[in-house]
């Protein structure tokens, strides 16, 4: 192939620098992958719009390495204040914790604004020597068997021509990238009902910062007020019940204008706006590419499937597209893995995307129900009973397992242990990393009561460790066997046989 003269190389070319595009780009950074990222805006995405980070994408993030900045720049999700009018009508929860345990880490959703997060990962980016192309548009490209000839456009209009092994296409839910494949993105409306979003500068008696203030019969539409973490700015959103009706951010996101807005929703004349940071209009849609993989170019994040906002799935069923490409593209790319590993990501990822957006609607329409407020969201939007028990990667090779046994294609739980020092650590310390994790999990004898070990092996570097399941946590949790810990966190393989351990790994990881 005859390329340009002014063609540069790179491994995995990423279109779009969201959560979903940063995500992969940290995860190909820690792997040694070259890659480069490229994002058509000037600074990142600028507003608050995905905010809630669930149980399970929490542990992603610590994996990563961000999830204490994180947590540094968020809180967990505020009581609701139900409004009636000018009157308090009562508080309520509007996101079930999950309930204290030695497996689950992270029981709180966190809330932060989509800016913020952008943000911290980013910087996490650059501390492992990446950096984002700001202000780079992709314009278009062409794939063969071999790889994708790419052309990019900076801000001052120059053109240059990238050739990648791979491209991942993270550029939201108008993808360039898929529509340019001929993808097929079928779906539905949720909900008829336009919605303006905003993040503005709020003021006035009524609104206190510890609560998520809602009126959800106000005439015109629901109105919500949510103060976003750490930053003066209140989201604002509000509905409008004529369907008919075109919000337009240019008109009706002014100061003044949703300073009227609220006015008039809420009942409190008093209210006052200052600066609008962000604005935009939705109509809550679901739908999903019929399939993430064409040939060399991969869909991911919003890319692949968007969702009602109700229950937080999207953002985090993007973040998760990203950290199960990003093992995958590494064996390919650094293992010498089989190319054909990349369609388990079509296939894992497209079971899993669909089955979110069918809680996403349900979780949309439960709200739309239940007229005095949101519907509470249980533990199923935690995201932590995902599974791929059904991909072609999992070998659950044991026999005669009890009811509710832990499964090869579940997610591996964490469980407190003792290393030979005495120090605390935690399961996840020893997941935490780019490598597959060998679990032996005997019915060894130690001198504490109640008490085994549990042998850990870093596949692909780094010595076995033994951790003292001290309480037993680890032992309820996984039983006794091999369990071979996936790079995401999910049990690729449970067996008793150590044979079994070194076929399935020359098959996944090459």
């Amino acid at each position: 192939m005859s390329l340009p003269s002014n063609t540069s190389a790179t491994e995995v070319l990423i279109a779009g620098a969201g959560p979903t595009g940063l995500v992969l780009a940290i995860d190909l950074a820690r792997r040694g992958v070259r890659h480069r990222i490229v994002d058509r805006s000037e600074r990142g995405f600028p507003g608050s719009r995905g905010t809630g980070i669930q149980p399970r994408s929490q542990e992603v993030l610590d994996d990563l390495g961000a999830i204490d900045a994180l947590w540094a720049a968020g809180g967990p999700c505020p009581l609701v204040q139900i409004w009636d009018g000018t009157t308090r009508a009562g508080e309520q929860r509007i996101v079930e914790p999950a309930e204290p345990s030695p497996g689950v880490p992270y029981g709180e959703v966190l809330m932060i604004p989509q800016w913020r997060t952008v943000e911290i990962l980013t910087a996490r980016l650059e501390e492992l020597g990446g950096r984002v192309e700001f202000g780079t548009e992709l314009t278009g490209f062409d794939h063969d068997a071999d790889g994708v000839t790419a052309t990019l456009r900076d801000a001052g209009g120059t053109e240059r021509t990238v050739r990648a092994e791979y491209l991942v296409a993270a550029d939201g839910g108008r993808s360039t990238v898929r529509k340019a494949l001929g993808v097929a993105f079928t779906g539905e409306q949720v909900d008829p009902r336009p919605v303006l979003i905003a993040d503005v500068i709020v003021e006035g008696e009524l609104l206190d910062r510890d609560h998520w203030h809602m009126w959800p019969r106000a005439k015109g539409g629901i109105l919500a007020l949510r103060p976003l973490e750490n930053v003066e700015t209140y989201q604002v959103m509000a509905s409008f019940a004529d369907t008919s009706y075109e919000p337009d951010p240019v008109r009706d996101a002014t100061p003044e204008a949703l300073a009227r807005l609220i006015s008039e929703r809420s009942g409190h004349p008093g209210v006052r706006t200052g600066e609008v940071r962000w604005a935009s209009v939705y109509r809550a849609r679901a739908a999903m590419a019929e399939r993430f993989r064409t040939g060399r170019v991969l869909l991911a994040g919003d890319a692949a499937h968007v969702h009602s906002p109700a229950g937080g799935q999207g953002l985090n069923t993007s973040l998760q597209d990203a950290y199960n490409l990003g093992w995958k593209l590494g064996a390919v790319l650094r293992l010498g893995a089989p190319d054909a590993l990349l369609d388990t990501y079509d296939t894992e990822r497209t079971r899993v995307a669909a089955d979110v957006l069918r809680l996403s609607t349900s979780v949309h329409q439960a709200d739309r129900a239940a007229g005095n407020g949101p519907s509470r969201r249980g533990r199923e939007t935690h995201q932590l009973t995902l599974n791929y028990r059904e991909s072609p990667l999992t070998r659950e090779l044991r026999r005669d397992l009890p009811e509710g046994a832990l499964r090869a294609g579940d997610r591996a739980p964490d469980a407190p242990c003792v290393d030979a020092s005495g120090t605390a650590v935690r399961l996840f310390d020893a997941f935490r990393g780019p490598h597959f994790t060998l679990l032996a999990m005997g019915d060894t004898e130690c001198t504490a009561p109640d008490a085994a070990w549990v042998r850990t092996y870093r596949v692909g570097g780094g010595p076995a460790a033994d951790l003292l399941d001290a309480e037993g946590h680890a032992k309820a949790a996984y039983g006794s066997g091999l369990f071979l810990i996936r790079p995401d966190g999910y049990v690729g393989l449970a067996t008793d046989d150590p044979a079994d351990v070194a076929a399935y790994l020359a098959r996944v990881a090459g």
